[in-house]
């Protein structure tokens, strides 16, 4: 089973708890943790039996309330564990996904971009203006001021956390934003130091100078 939590692979052990019968039949709920050592979050299902068919049904996950998205390894914290949250977040309160998401772009940006302008809008406006990222990407980002009207209230995006009403689909937008961020600030670099570093070893066992 990959764990909703954490995406790591872990050989589940379910218990299960009966809750009782009503109308719609027996209730009860289901319940493993993971056992990875970075994890170790129990993870539950609701279910039920069904009066007329005596059929179980899977069961409806509990907790977490969603599937966290997977994040590559090459993604260091706070960033993996910010965007893992605001993902595991999402259904219940878009809001706070939103604000989770702003956070980890944010620190993003004054991080790896060195940008170290106040507000948000600033450093988006910041890194745009810098040329480093792809076209396709930089369009994606400016289009982050949208998200929540943030352009139009600049008091309320002084501090990312604060809760600015946003749409469902508007958070969503956020997280796959910042996943094109990874890709270009920790993976692909990653991606390509290991394929110089195969290349090296090549051109080293045939005698040849290796890439600088």
């Amino acid at each position: 089973m990959i764990c909703p939590h954490c995406q790591t692979a872990f050989t589940e052990e379910w218990s299960h708890l009966p809750l009782g019968r009503d109308e719609n039949g027996w209730w009860w709920v289901s319940r493993t943790v993971c056992d990875a050592d970075h994890c170790r979050k129990v993870i539950a299902r609701l279910g039920r039996t069904d009066w007329e068919t005596s059929a179980p049904s899977e069961g409806v996950l509990v907790r977490p309330r969603s599937t966290a998205r997977p994040v590559p390894p090459e993604v260091p914290d706070p960033y993996h564990a910010d965007f893992v949250e605001a993902t595991l977040i999402l259904p219940d309160s878009p809001k706070a996904s939103a604000a989770l998401s702003r956070r980890c772009l944010q620190s993003l940006i004054r991080n790896e971009a060195q940008i170290e302008n106040q507000r948000l809008s600033d450093q988006i406006q910041g890194l745009l203006d810098s040329a480093r990222l792809p076209s396709w990407l930089s369009e994606n980002v400016d289009a982050i001021r949208n998200v929540g009207n943030l352009g139009a209230h600049e008091t309320k995006d002084l501090h990312t956390g604060e809760i600015v009403d946003v749409e469902p689909e508007e958070a969503e937008w956020l997280l796959e934003v910042l996943e094109g961020l990874f890709d270009f600030y920790f993976v692909q670099p990653a991606v390509q130091s290991r394929k110089r570093e195969a290349l090296n070893e090549k051109l080293e066992r045939a005698g040849k100078p290796q890439l600088k």
